[in-house]
């Protein structure tokens, strides 16, 4: 495989670009790309060494010491807290011998020490010692400075742990663009603001990480027939059989993308849901947050949204909340009601990540957040909801997990690999009347835009020499 220095394009070892892989005019990607273990390679150094990624949240690690691990791309990494309370991420490979540091999955540690040959390091990743100092077993070539961990670059954002090797890139604010608007509703609505509830879900998929986060940039059309049981009977959309294709209230709404590659869907609550549909709507903003509170949020929470959001914001929250969506490369947004046996609705809040485990497995991270405030009572339905809806035992994964590795196990066929993913179903940037956020905006029948800008965003970083 060809990777020149400098290069703005690669060559794979049968003389394949990126340029045959992704057809930017007829809007079409190779199915190739679900399993070749070259590209893996490349977007591994060019995609995930370069741009912002989720690796938990900060009350997953409160007191100084605490730690969890967790990877970016294929690095394994240290998310500690600091004795001072700053969060640091540190590559987990001991610069001695390559052994991982931390073996543990998670814990209390203010050394980190190697179990090969005893190397110590501190939370911030600085190199401590080896045993028996007065041989200095670490040589004298490198300073104890230079033996320190490789340190990631890290944002917290509303609780939210972001980090990034490219430590002279884009700042946080910049990698979320537009899309900051929007995801402000949904992780800044109240004083205290939000914390996990336990440990996040986590299982292998035997599918190539794309295949998951795609997906993840709002695509709603599978939701008609993939989710169908969402849609039809008792499904929380309430559609029949004979209605789905012609009334599909979860189809039409508001898509919202940025050429960041990120996206969200807004839904108009007077038409998503038949459990609504005795529901005023014609009131004003404060009336309808306090009728219907945004999911997680009591009435009395929904008021504390007014100390953190602008009007035109806490407008959108009360009339279309952006409720599914996905931050690129590899997460997933879910903030939605879930319909109960007796009609009544309630809330599951969750973000997955799909963190790449070689070409052909990644695994499946499921974060299920509530806000800090909210009753015990209220944290305790959105935690079984997101389990029933969300994760390894959810209806919605059940699904999704059975279509993936499918899709991968189709691009190993040597006919079956020149097919071609289509996002040709382009509705176009239109702002509807009124509409007060910005980035770009798709109205009416969930269609490709969304998706297509994914993999835009995806080539221009493919397109960057590491």
């Amino acid at each position: 495989m060809q990777d020149p220095v400098g290069s703005d394009n690669f060559v794979l070892s049968d003389g394949c670009t990126l340029d045959d892989l992704i057809d930017l005019e007829m809007n079409e990607v190779s199915l190739r790309v679900m399993s070749d273990p070259e590209l893996h390679r490349i977007e591994m150094e060019r995609v995930f060494a370069k741009t912002w990624l989720l690796l938990g949240h900060d009350s997953e690690i409160p007191e100084a010491g605490d730690y969890v691990v967790r990877s970016m791309g294929e690095d394994p990494v240290i998310v500690a807290r600091g004795k001072n309370g700053e969060v640091h991420v540190s590559l987990n490979v001991c610069p001695h011998r390559g052994m991982r540091i931390c073996t543990a999955e998670t814990g209390n540690a203010m050394v980190h020490r190697c179990i090969y040959h005893g190397w110590a390091f501190r939370p911030d990743g600085s190199f401590i010692g080896a045993p028996i100092e007065k041989e200095q077993m670490h040589g004298s070539k490198r300073s104890k400075d230079e033996l320190g961990l490789p340190k990631a670059r890290v944002h917290l954002y509303h609780g939210l742990i972001f980090a990034t090797w490219n430590v002279d890139g884009p700042s946080f604010e910049e990698f979320l663009g537009t899309q900051k608007f929007y995801l402000d509703m949904l992780f800044k609505r109240t004083d205290a603001g939000q914390e996990l509830l336990g440990p996040p879900q986590r299982f292998i998929i035997a599918a190539n990480w794309k295949t998951a986060c795609e997906q993840s940039a709002s695509d709603g059309f599978h939701t008609l027939t993939l989710h169908r049981s969402l849609m039809v009977g008792d499904g929380p959309m309430g559609s029949t059989p004979e209605t789905i294709y012609d009334q599909a209230p979860g189809m039409y709404g508001v898509d919202i993308s940025s050429t960041e590659g990120h996206s969200l869907r807004c839904m108009p609550m007077d038409k998503q849901f038949t459990s609504f549909a005795g529901m005023d709507f014609s009131q004003d903003d404060d009336a309808l947050l306090q009728a219907l509170p945004p999911p997680g949020l009591t009435p009395e929470l929904a008021l504390q949204a007014k100390h953190h959001l602008s009007p035109e914001q806490l407008h959108l929250l009360a009339t279309n909340p952006p409720q599914v969506g996905g931050m690129f490369p590899n997460v997933l947004i879910i903030y939605i009601y879930v319909a109960r046996p007796d009609g009544t609705m309630s809330p599951a809040l969750a973000l997955h990540t799909y963190q790449p485990r070689g070409p052909g497995k990644f695994e499946f991270f499921n974060f299920i957040l509530a806000e800090k405030d909210a009753p015990e009572e209220l944290k305790r339905d959105m935690l079984e909801n997101a389990i029933r809806q969300t994760g390894t035992s959810g209806m919605i994964e059940q699904d999704d997990a059975d279509t993936w590795p499918q899709i991968m196990r189709s691009s190993y066929g040597p006919k079956a690999r020149k097919s071609t993913l289509k996002y040709q179903a382009i509705a176009g940037h239109e702002i509807p009347d009124g509409w007060p956020g910005p980035g770009l905006i798709y109205e009416g029948f969930t269609k490709d835009d969304t998706q297509w800008n994914w993999w835009l965003n995806y080539h221009r970083l493919m397109s960057t020499p590491a």
